[in-house]
């Protein structure tokens, strides 16, 4: 074999090394950044790499403009200032008609007992960290990133349902229990929903045909619903709760408008709609102030 041959070689095998090395190196999980939770009281979760991404500015209401929701509204604020003051709180499904001020709950509710509840002594700062829908099954390792952090947390998921073969509802179910550790103290999560027991009705119904037993077919599915200690149920509006969410926006606002045109404007634009909810209110509200020329602020 001649010099030029074996150096050949030589040169061949270290690429293929190096490429190991960078194939290995590249499998090694990517240590979290560090995160300064004093930059703001909300961040978004992303697992790969690991990251908390602060959020300046949360889209949300004031909770006084939430309507027709009062049970709920307390119910979870209950639970929720609890936990902020160091008392046992559960996990909470908020599920139910759509457009009905869930998710706004959630963040309203956040915002709001920040506010109230910042100088006092047993009070302890809630964070709010949103999670992606599709990134469930990174949920048992940020749970244990949070563990020991001197912040309380809600850890956040939107409209959060499984279809199908779907099994991440597997990672869900094992950190709502905290495995043998046990769930952190200092970590609740918040999950909204249009299905009570998270998964289609049709799939529910299709495992008790096919089974053999089929009591226990799809019991293993329902029962990640009873992981969360609170319901927290909501319904469609009548139109009396409905025209009070008109009325509480265009007061806040300072809307310029005659009560009878505001009334009639938003019963036309429900019925447009075909269906009354806090979210058309909100649509018919922005539709308003832009014919207006007011703006919302």
């Amino acid at each position: 074999m001649t010099t030029n041959e074996n150096t050949s070689e030589v040169a061949l095998l270290t690429s293929k090394l190096d490429e190991i090395v960078a194939l290995l190196a590249s499998s090694i999980p990517t240590p979290p950044a560090p995160v300064s939770f004093d930059e703001a009281d909300a961040f978004v979760f992303h697992p790969s790499p690991f990251k908390l991404a602060p959020v300046p500015k949360v889209n949300r209401v004031d909770i006084s403009l939430l309507k027709g929701v009062d049970h709920s509204k307390k119910m979870l604020m209950d639970n929720t200032v609890r936990f902020a003051e160091g008392f046992p709180a559960n996990n909470v499904l908020l599920w139910g008609a759509r457009g009905m001020g869930k998710s706004s709950l959630v963040k309203s509710a956040h915002a709001a007992i920040n506010a109230t509840y910042a100088h006092s002594k047993t009070f302890r700062k809630l964070i709010l960290i949103e999670i992606h829908r599709e990134d469930i099954e990174a949920l048992p390792a940020l749970m244990n990133e949070l563990r020991g952090q001197p912040c309380n947390f809600i850890i956040f998921c939107d409209d959060l349902s499984f279809d199908g073969d779907d099994t991440s509802y597997k990672s869900l179910k094992a950190a709502l229990d905290g495995g043998i550790e046990g769930r952190p103290e200092n970590v609740l999560f918040y999950a909204t929903s249009n299905r009570r027991h998270l998964l289609p009705r049709d799939m529910m119904e299709n495992e008790r045909s096919t089974a053999i037993h089929a009591s226990e077919a799809v019991e293993e599915k329902v029962s990640l619903s009873d992981r969360f200690g609170l319901w927290i149920g909501f319904h469609k509006c009548s139109q009396d709760e409905y025209l009070d969410m008109i009325n509480g926006y265009t007061e806040h606002f300072g809307l310029k408008i005659e009560p009878d045109q505001l009334r009639a404007q938003a019963l036309e634009w429900s019925t447009t709609r075909g269906a009354r909810s806090g979210r058309v209110a909100w649509q018919f509200i922005q539709d308003l102030a832009g014919r207006l020329g007011q703006k919302l602020s």
